[in-house]
């Protein structure tokens, strides 16, 4: 590898060719501050926060985006680099809206750690006109506030990375702000409601809906009997609203905190992950041997599927019939659950804690209330229920860790590795391939099908069959996958998307992490380790061998793909207009 050698400060440093300034700082552990720089995919110098001194150069320059030549001595931390980055932050708080108290992101935003790293405070420095903008709330999983926006475009890089660009700049000068195409309001262009804008913008701009005061109300109505289920990835996800190192498993202090919160069962959305690939792999197998529709592709990710019904339409007779498990959760509960425990399920809210804010515009879709009432009340996220748990005043950290309630908080490994990309078909294969064959798997890890890649293949001998099957996750990688079934040159027979790069542990529902950690730190890999770890520790890592699962359908389901497991747990899609 071909390096430079310069100096940083007085110290020298050699690095790669064609490295910037700030990832050569990074290499002798100088942080240069940023507001719009996301690695790969928003690298456009456009907030000149990174701005530094380079010897010889007329004028300070971009960090983010300047490339490191032969001798070159940069200086980060002078008086002058201090007074530009103040100034441009005093220039941005000119037009931002700075009642940070009520802000989501108080305590949690770059800007407002910027502004208290060089001494800026809320005075208004340079006072004139100030535009002011509706919120837009019109979506059914956030809200926009532009007057919070700083025009850094990382939500744009963010929408356009998940092959939707619904959003972007509009308008020129003074009047530039973040919207759609002729001014649409969210609910009303081609969003597919997967979140990564929120989790990728550095102020308050962007958040998600809060509907935490709603089951704070069910949990405190004495009419109501509320059951809160918890998605495989928030157990690896959670602890870092607290402080806890990236990946740290939390699941007892997670059930802790949500008892001492007030629900009145605790369980695992795991166990669904389970039934999910009982009846998907069930379905795999009747399309493989009776001829049905092929490549045949997962469900789960309501992101992804409101994206094919929006871009891809065509294919609609390609996903899985099978619901998330989410709302397959919510239907054996207001059934199965509620006939067994002599419980009116109009009485019943289920809440569902999950990582992705797609899962707000999931349970309002047709199709999702198969005893009659909705299969999911409220669906939040893991932001919301860290807020919850901070307003409680419950110290986690110092929690003991507790056990989910039984039945329903019963599930296999097979069930956690969900929350990570391939998870849902490394599950699904160690089910349908020990039904095709009638053998026991001597191996369970499906290793190719594990890691970050945005698309990986494999293929697998499953007796006579040679079964070609592929994960991809982020829609820009979706879009690869589905042009190919769309030419008719696919030669997959099983297909596992994700909407969110990574997969569901960096949904858009996730904490959020600033742009260092982002841009320089496997923020997927980690979380997803911890759920790879459960995985393997499981005493049980099939989901057809999972104890509650086998009594769900000895006593009321039947088998897999049955009339009755059809009617609760299968829905159908849409075609939806594309507007961009």
């Amino acid at each position: 590898m071909e390096t430079v050698n310069i100096k940083i400060n007085n110290m020298a440093a050699s690095v790669p060719a064609g490295s910037t300034i700030l990832e050569a700082a990074r290499t002798i552990g100088i942080e240069i501050p940023t507001l719009c720089y996301l690695k790969e995919i928003n690298e456009i110098g456009a907030c000149r926060i990174c701005m530094v001194e380079v010897k010889g150069a007329r004028s300070l320059v971009t960090a983010c985006v300047f490339p490191v030549t032969e001798g070159m001595e940069v200086f980060t931390n002078t008086e002058k680099v201090r007074k530009s980055r103040k100034l441009t932050l005093e220039l941005i708080l000119s037009t931002h809206d700075r009642r940070c108290l009520s802000c989501v992101r108080s305590g949690n935003c770059e800007l407002q750690a910027l502004c208290k790293e060089f001494g800026v405070d809320d005075e208004a420095h340079f006072a004139g006109e100030n535009p002011r903008y509706d919120f837009d709330d019109s979506a059914a999983h956030m809200v926009r506030d532009n007057n919070r926006c700083i025009l850094c475009r990382r939500c744009v890089a963010a929408c356009q990375q998940q092959d939707c660009a619904v959003i972007g700049a509009n308008a020129r000068g003074f009047n530039t702000h973040i919207g759609s195409a002729f001014e649409k309001d969210l609910a009303d262009v081609s969003c597919v409601s997967c979140g990564q804008c929120i989790v990728n913008c550095p102020t308050g701009a962007l958040s998600e809906k809060d509907d935490t005061d709603k089951v704070l109300a069910a949990i405190n109505d004495p009419e109501k009997y509320v059951i809160v289920h918890t998605a495989p990835s928030i157990r690896a996800t959670l602890g870092e609203a607290f402080g806890l190192k990236l990946g740290t498993n939390v699941q007892g202090k997670m059930v802790a905190a949500l008892r001492r919160l007030g629900f009145d069962k605790v369980f695992d959305t795991d166990f669904a992950a389970d039934l999910t690939i009982m009846e998907e792999a069930n379905e795999l197998i009747e399309r493989v041997t009776n001829g049905g529709v092929l490549p045949m592709i997962t469900s789960c990710s309501p992101g992804w599927v409101k994206y094919c019904e929006h871009y891809f339409p065509q294919l609609i007779p390609h996903l899985s019939s099978c619901k998330s498990p989410q709302q397959m959760f919510g239907a054996v509960i207001k059934s199965w659950y509620a006939e067994k425990n002599g419980i009116d399920p109009a009485k019943i809210v289920c809440v569902g804690v999950m990582p992705c804010t797609a899962k707000k515009f999931e349970n309002k879709r047709d199709g999702q209330n198969a005893t009659g009432y909705p299969d999911v009340d409220i669906a939040i996220t893991t932001r919301e229920l860290a807020r919850m748990i901070d307003s409680a005043g419950i110290y986690f950290k110092h929690l003991a860790d507790e056990e989910f309630d039984n039945p329903l908080g019963e599930a296999s490994g097979a069930g956690v590795i969900f929350g990570a990309t391939g998870g849902v078909m490394e599950a699904a294969l160690r089910t349908a391939v020990e039904t095709l064959t009638g053998e026991e798997l001597r191996s369970l890890d499906f290793t190719e099908v594990r890691g970050t890649k945005g698309i990986k293949e494999a293929s697998y001998q499953v007796g006579d069959l040679t079964v070609n099957v592929c994960a991809a996750s982020g829609l820009q990688n979706a879009r690869k996958v589905l042009e190919e079934i769309a030419a008719g040159t696919s030669k997959y027979h099983f297909i596992e998307i994700m909407a969110c790069p990574g997969g569901c542990v960096n949904g858009g529902g996730q904490p959020v992490q600033h742009a260092v950690v982002r841009n320089f730190v496997d923020l997927r890999g980690a979380r997803a380790k911890a759920l790879y770890e459960a995985d393997a520790a499981s005493a049980v890592r099939k989901s057809h061998e999972n104890p509650a699962i086998k009594q769900l359908y000895a006593e009321y389901l039947g088998e897999p793909g049955s009339h009755k497991a059809h009617e609760l747990l299968h829905t159908h899609y849409t075609a939806r207009p594309k507007y961009k």
